[in-house]
């Protein structure tokens, strides 16, 4: 059962995701070597409590923070520990909040430093890859059009799609009908109408596509320990173009003034 939002409901969804979007920007600000995983943490915790809003993952099915900080070949899911950012890594910062009962959701790949060309072409055809899933976003389309747009242009790159993990309808809760996997056919799934909120995220790996989980029980990892790529929006599907609840203006504003 796909739950349709109305105008009034999408206009709070946004509110939580631009929430997210400075969030991650405040998040930003702190990302260098030599900073602890655990530290970004404490920063985004924080700040989405003193914006009215509460962590939307800690406590979600046991998760023990704020962040999910997913480092080089982790996938997503990462637990932040002391663990201290190095020169060259990269970082998929993930992260949701509850504002006024509704939730927000996004993630966003950074360097660390400088990275390796190769590293920062993966990064680059994830966040492409997003691009081309959001414009399938559209009333009428059916969910393997995000799919398959996504797929396209992540393997056109050279490189694989997570299987295992997917997109998501949002609203009142976290995780909500319909699965949004980042493969897939055109003119599969289900059908999209206008007022259907859901988050586009590739999960996009430089090596094999199959993942493994850590014993932690949270982490995923890529199964040759190669570095993968996250990216999240939340979007609503409306008639033409698809409405972007997050946005990554407020993290390009932090980096270029770095």
């Amino acid at each position: 059962m796909l739950y349709l939002k109305t105008d009034e409901e999408i206009a709070l969804i946004k509110e939580s995701n631009q929430l997210v979007s400075k969030t991650l920007a405040e998040v930003a600000r702190h990302i260098q070597p030599g900073v602890s995983t655990l530290y970004l943490d404490s920063i985004a915790e924080t700040f989405i409590r003193d914006h009215s809003a509460v962590p939307a993952f800690k406590g979600y099915n046991g998760f023990p923070a704020t962040l999910c900080t997913s480092v080089n070949d982790q996938v997503v899911h990462g637990i932040p520990s002391k663990y201290t950012l190095k020169e060259g890594d990269i970082i998929s910062v993930d992260c949701g909040v509850i504002l006024d009962g509704w939730y927000g959701d996004s993630a966003y790949t950074f360097p660390v430093g400088n990275i390796k060309q190769e590293v920062k072409k993966l990064i680059d055809y994830t966040l492409a890859s997003l691009e081309e899933g959001v414009k399938e976003a559209v009333d009428g389309n059916r969910i393997g059009d995000i799919s398959n747009a996504v797929q396209t242009k992540a393997e056109s790159g050279g490189f694989t799609v997570v299987r295992e993990l997917v997109g998501h309808g949002i609203g009142k809760n976290l995780h909500e009908p319909p699965e949004v996997p980042n493969f897939g056919r055109k003119g599969s799934g289900h059908k999209m109408s206008r007022g259907l909120v859901i988050c586009i995220e590739p999960m996009v790996n430089m090596g094999r596509k199959e993942t493994v989980q850590s014993r932690d029980g949270w982490t995923i990892r890529t199964i040759d320990g190669k570095p993968s790529a996250h990216f999240e929006y939340a979007v609503a599907v409306n008639k033409g173009k698809a409405d972007v609840l997050t946005t990554f203006g407020f993290i390009d504003e932090v980096l270029n003034n770095m």
